[in-house]
């Protein structure tokens, strides 16, 4: 290499593309390497000859499911929220404008066998019947706090810091019962374990603010049963549930998103693995999907970094997690960017430009 460079980013995965661009907005001359011939690293699209290599080691795939041009399978595939870190980093690098988004039909949430739409604002807890009367009225008042809560205001504290308040506490002003502590936590909150419950509850508002106002792979030929025939949707399985230490995740999306040939859906079902099976792990997600026409398993190991980098120079991003969204994936990202300039990215933009980006 001839020129010198600032910033050496190998891999062309959704973190390191946007780091990339982070890094050069700032005025910063960025050399962007990967060592494979395609883009997109562990995060990649594979159409359907290609996937029918990967997991099943030829390269015809069944004609019955169409072009394989007509796919294009996510390996990690996440939902992108409205008023998220990635919308804001997307706004901060302006490509934005290269982009078209399309918002998810549904979200969901498992609770004792059964699908049911996730509540996130006062009159939608009301009409839930995930809940009894009495517990409506508890989850109501707790809502109504949450949307009223803005952190420059003391007025809307009600007397609460929430830097110092955990969100257990917070929880338990209100009475709520475990069921319903189950899916605020985890999704709305998305939180993937019940440690959240011990930590400042400042983080947990935030989380359930940030879903109202946004508002292992299955190919089938229908939507998720009980999720209202939605072309898109999630549903969180919380760990509880399960009985498992861990939440499951199940991700749809279909021929309406330009990933699937007409008529087809395509559905991830994904966890962090506890065993060495990951056929029986998955299999209440699976369960919830009705038939499917094939089914691909996949494991991947979990990396974080152990080496000193302001020692070496060398800055690693953890591995992609299981959750169905992108917002752990940015915070690894601006973590990243902030070891690498020892500065934090501003990303203080107008909340209507990040709705409007998403129009």
């Amino acid at each position: 290499m001839d020129e010198e460079y600032d910033v050496i980013v190998l891999g062309t995965g959704l973190k390191e593309c946007i780091l990339s661009g982070l890094l050069s907005v700032d005025g910063l001359k960025v050399l962007h390497m990967d060592r494979n011939d395609y883009y997109g690293g562990e995060s990649s699209s594979l159409n359907l000859t290609q996937l029918w290599k990967r997991f099943r080691g030829e390269d015809q795939p069944p004609e019955h499911l169409g072009s394989s041009r007509e796919y294009n399978v996510d390996m990690i595939p996440k939902f992108t929220m409205a008023n998220g870190l990635l919308v804001r980093v997307l706004i901060h690098t302006d490509v934005t404008k290269y982009l078209n988004f399309k918002a998810v039909d549904g979200s969901f949430v498992y609770n004792k066998g059964k699908i049911y739409k996730v509540p996130a604002t006062d009159v939608e807890a009301l009409k839930s019947p995930l809940m009894g009367l009495f517990e409506k009225r508890r989850a109501r008042k707790f809502f109504i706090y949450v949307q009223d809560y803005e952190e420059s205001d003391p007025k809307s504290h009600e007397g609460l810091d929430l830097n110092q308040v955990t969100a257990r506490q917070l929880i338990s002003k209100y009475g709520l019962e475990d069921d319903t502590i189950d899916f605020i936590g985890h999704a709305l909150a998305l939180h993937r374990d019940d440690s959240y419950l011990d930590q400042p509850a400042k983080d947990f508002v935030e989380r359930i603010k940030l879903y109202a106002e946004s508002l292992a792979i299955c190919i089938m030929s229908h939507p998720i049963p009980d999720t209202s025939d939605s072309h898109s949707a999630q549903v969180i399985l919380p760990q509880q549930q399960l009985g498992r230490k861990s939440d499951m995740y199940l991700f749809c999306c279909s021929y309406a998103h330009n990933v699937a040939a007409k008529g087809k859906y395509i559905a991830f079902v994904s966890t962090e693995a506890e065993t060495d099976q990951p056929e029986v792990e998955l299999k209440p997600g699976i369960e919830l999907l009705g038939p499917v026409d094939e089914i691909f398993y996949d494991t991947y190991d979990i990396y974080e970094p152990v080496n000193d980098c302001q020692a070496d120079g060398c800055f690693i991003s953890t591995s992609y997690d299981s959750t169905t969204h992108f917002e752990s994936t940015v915070q690894d990202v601006l973590a990243l960017y902030s070891k690498i300039t020892g500065k934090d990215v501003d990303l203080s933009v107008d909340l209507s430009a990040a709705s409007a980006a998403t129009e």
